[in-house]
């Protein structure tokens, strides 16, 4: 069974959500997520400034 993640320091750039968790290793990593219906975009970031840039910069293309 997959380990549960507990997302902390939630924060939403337009469509894409930013959390910052703990990996199965113990380090701190923020994963960026698109809430737009049948996106389907997310990714994994060591830095929180990372996360960000990418929320700023990500266009759905969906229509």
């Amino acid at each position: 069974m997959p380990a549960r993640i507990n997302f902390r320091s939630l924060m939403k750039i337009g469509p894409v959500q930013i959390g910052t968790y703990r990996d199965r290793h113990g380090r701190t990593k923020d994963a960026a997520v698109c809430t737009a219906d049948s996106c389907g975009w997310s990714a994994d970031y060591s830095s929180s400034t990372a996360a960000q840039l990418a929320a700023r910069s990500h266009r759905c293309r969906i229509n």
